[in-house]
């Protein structure tokens, strides 16, 4: 769910197949590929573990990154290199499996914060949200980008397990919280089959979301910061004032 800027220069390190597009015949989201510099400049500060060149881990990890960059900026699933579509699933938190098209349909981020909590238990409505909504959600709070990386490989080819590490400051407000600056992070698990290619076929991940919105809903309402009326509690002042994100609403 790596996020970073667009534009229809492709070129980058970590994923490679952007180097070898044939960009002519590919259907990109906002109009060309994208270029991931201010995320790659967050991952190289901040990553814990540097993998040597040509290892399974560099290649895991590539590979991935890859796959979320179709995911998030490609519209059809016949331009996607990194899987297999006719096998595609992806599993999180061992939920129900979804294919390559609804994968594609609900994004990245919908994708794996889709949680099948009572209402008023999730932190994020999956279902309420679009692809677009949540794109903007996550690049409003992590302006620098939100960086993935991982850090240990626990089996190889064809089924990949691996730990992995997503990471970004929250520096914009999320939901109607205040940004804090702070990091915030979560780690989790993934079990990866892929074919002779390294298309993935099943993917499947493991990860506690509480990690990630402790993080991002501990910032303050943004209503917070309305003047309030003498005498009157702050939450009242929020709902008298028509504050979005009072829980009276």
């Amino acid at each position: 769910m790596e996020t970073e800027g667009v534009t229809r220069v492709a070129a980058d390190k970590y994923r490679s197949i952007l180097n070898e597009e044939e960009t002519e015949n590919t259907q990109w989201r906002h109009g060309g590929p994208p270029i991931f510099n201010a995320v790659n400049k967050l991952f190289e500060e901040g990553r814990t573990k540097e993998w040597p060149k040509g290892s399974l881990g560099e290649t895991v990890q590539n590979a991935v990154k890859s796959w979320e960059m179709e995911l998030s900026h490609k519209t059809r699933l016949q331009d996607f290199k990194t899987i297999n579509p006719e096998k595609f699933k992806l599993i999180v938190n061992g939920g129900e499996g979804l294919s390559g098209e609804e994968t594609l349909k609900l994004g990245s981020y919908n994708a794996l914060l889709k949680s099948s909590l009572p209402e008023e238990f999730k932190y994020y409505k999956a279902d309420e949200e679009t692809f677009e909504s949540s794109h903007h959600e996550f690049r409003s709070a992590f302006p620098r980008g939100f960086a993935w990386e991982v850090i240990a490989v626990y089996s190889g080819p064809p089924v990949v397990t691996y730990k992995f590490r997503h990471w970004g400051y929250f520096e914009g407000p999320f939901k109607g919280h205040r940004p804090t600056g702070e990091m915030a992070q979560f780690y989790g698990v993934g079990i990866m089959k892929v074919d002779e290619s390294m298309r993935a076929e099943d993917v499947e991940i493991y990860y506690d979301p509480a990690e990630l919105f402790g993080g991002l809903l501990k910032g303050p309402l943004l209503c917070d910061d309305s003047p309030k009326e003498e005498g009157k509690s702050t939450e009242t002042a929020k709902a008298s004032s028509g504050c979005p994100f009072s829980k009276s609403t």
